[in-house]
C-alpha cells in the first residue's frame, strides 16, 4: 500500500475526546489500549494535507475568509466524480458540522409540537435536534431480522400521514446498522414522505465510505422531486477531519436555504473557518487514493472481526457491513442491559458506544469502529471474547 494505516498516534495528550473519555471511565489504563467508541479513525491524516496545509500557510493572510471558488469547485467534482451528482455551487451551505445542522432543519422545516420522524436504532443526535425545538419525536423502527435491518413501510406510511407529521430525518448510509439503502427502498422511502407533504433531510455523512460490492445512492437521485431533499454531507468522516469543522449541505431549492440560513442567522453561527475550507478543497482534488486504500482496510477489519466471533464469540451476533466503518453488535444473549453491558466492557478495557445511544432499540448492543489499524482491532477482539467468557 502507498499509505500507513499501521501506525498509531497515540492521542491521549492531544485533546482527542473519546481518548479522554476513556480515561475518565479508567484512569489506570495500561499502556495500549485503544477507543472503539466515537466514530473518528485511528489511522494517520493522508499526508497531502499536512503538506497542503503547509504551503496554503505559507502564502495566505489569516483574517476574515468565507468560501472560495476553488472551494466549490471542489465540492462540486468530488460529487459528480464520486457519486454521479449534479450539484450546483449556490446549493452548497457550508457549516461547521452536521449535528448543528440537523437542529437548524428542524427549527427551519418545523413548529414545536411538530412530529418528526426517525429510524431507530439512529444516531443519537437525531433525538436532540427534535428534542432541541419541543418537536414530537415518531419512532419508525427499523426491522431487525437476524442483524439485515429494513424499513417498516406501513409504519412510515401511518406516522407520515398523520396531520402533525412535518419531517423525517434519514440516515444514509445507517448509523449504527450500516445499511447502504438501495435505490428501490429510498425510492419508496420517498414516495410515502411526498405523498404526505413530509419534508425529507437525509444525513449522509457516511456516504464515501462505501464496502465493496455495495452503490451509494443519494437520496435525492432515488427520487423525481429532488430539488426539496435536503442531503447532508461532509468530509469529516470521509478523511477523519472531525476537528476541521467543515460540513456541505446540499439545498437545492432556494426557499429552504433561505430559510436555513435564517436560523443560522438567528444564532449568528458562522460558517467554517478558512484552515476547514482548504482541508476540504485538499482532500476533495487530492485524497481519493487513500480513500480507496482506507476502504480496503476498513472491510479487511470486518472480515476479520466477522470470522473471529463467528468462530470464537458465537454467542454475538454482527450485522453486515455495508457502510461506514462501525459494527454493530448484538449482545442480547448474554442477558445484560446496558448498564450491566457497559460495566463488563469496560472492566476488560473495552470501550464502545452502548447501543443505548441510538436509542432503547438498541439496548443490549455495542458499536465497534473499526477504523483503525489491524492489530489494534485484533486486541479489542481478544479482549472481548475474554469479556463473553466471564458473562
Amino acid at each position: 500500500m502507498k499509505y500507513d494505516f499501521e501506525t498509531l498516534i497515540n492521542r491521549m495528550e492531544q485533546g482527542s475526546m473519546k481518548w479522554a473519555g476513556m480515561k475518565r471511565k479508567n484512569p489506570d489504563l495500561p499502556e495500549g489500549i485503544v477507543p472503539f467508541s466515537t466514530a473518528d479513525m485511528e489511522f494517520k491524516n493522508a499526508p497531502e494535507i499536512a503538506e497542503g496545509l503547509k504551503e496554503y500557510l505559507d502564502t495566505h493572510v489569516l483574517g476574515y475568509t468565507g468560501a472560495t471558488p476553488a472551494y466549490y469547485d471542489a465540492v462540486v467534482d468530488w460529487m459528480k466524480k464520486r457519486h454521479n451528482w449534479d450539484i450546483q455551487p449556490d446549493w452548497i451551505v457550508p457549516t461547521q458540522g452536521v449535528v448543528p445542522a440537523l437542529s437548524w432543519a428542524v427549527e427551519a422545516f418545523c413548529e414545536p409540537g411538530d412530529g418528526v420522524i426517525v429510524m431507530p436504532p439512529v444516531y443519537g443526535p437525531f433525538y436532540m435536534a427534535i428534542n432541541n425545538h419541543q418537536c414530537e419525536t415518531k419512532r419508525c423502527t427499523l426491522i431487525n431480522t437476524d442483524g439485515y435491518y429494513t424499513v417498516d413501510y406501513d409504519l412510515l406510511e401511518k406516522l407520515a400521514s398523520e396531520e402533525n407529521t412535518k419531517l423525517l430525518l434519514f440516515c444514509s448510509p445507517h448509523n449504527p446498522a450500516s445499511r447502504v439503502w438501495t435505490r428501490e427502498e429510498l425510492s419508496k422511502i420517498g414516495a410515502i414522505c411526498h405523498k404526505h407533504g413530509v419534508k425529507i433531510v437525509s444525513d449522509e455523512i457516511h456516504f464515501d465510505l462505501i464496502m465493496p460490492g455495495y452503490q451509494h445512492t443519494v437520496f435525492s437521485q432515488a427520487v423525481d422531486f429532488s430539488d426539496e431533499v435536503i442531503v447532508c454531507t461532509a468530509p469529516s468522516k470521509t478523511f477523519n477531519l472531525a476537528a476541521m469543522s467543515t460540513s456541505n449541505i446540499i439545498i437545492p431549492k432556494e426557499e429552504d436555504r433561505e430559510a436555513f440560513r435564517n436560523v443560522m442567522r438567528k444564532y449568528r453561527a458562522g460558517g467554517p473557518g478558512a484552515l476547514g475550507m482548504e482541508t476540504c478543497r485538499i482532500v476533495y482534488t487530492q485524497c481519493a487514493d487513500w480513500l480507496d486504500e482506507c476502504i480496503q482496510v476498513i472491510e479487511s477489519n470486518f472480515e476479520l472481526a466477522e470470522s473471529y466471533i463467528k468462530e470464537h464469540i458465537p454467542q454475538l451476533k454482527v450485522s453486515k457491513l455495508e457502510g461506514t466503518y462501525l459494527l454493530w453488535i448484538d449482545c442480547t444473549a448474554l442477558g445484560k442491559n446496558g448498564d450491566e453491558l457497559e460495566e463488563l466492557m469496560t472492566k476488560h478495557n473495552l470501550f464502545f458506544n452502548q447501543g443505548t445511544f441510538f436509542g432503547p432499540e438498541g439496548e443490549g448492543f455495542v458499536r465497534f469502529n473499526l477504523a483503525g489499524p489491524r492489530w489494534v482491532i485484533e486486541q479489542g477482539l481478544q479482549r472481548l471474547k475474554e469479556a463473553v467468557a466471564e458473562a
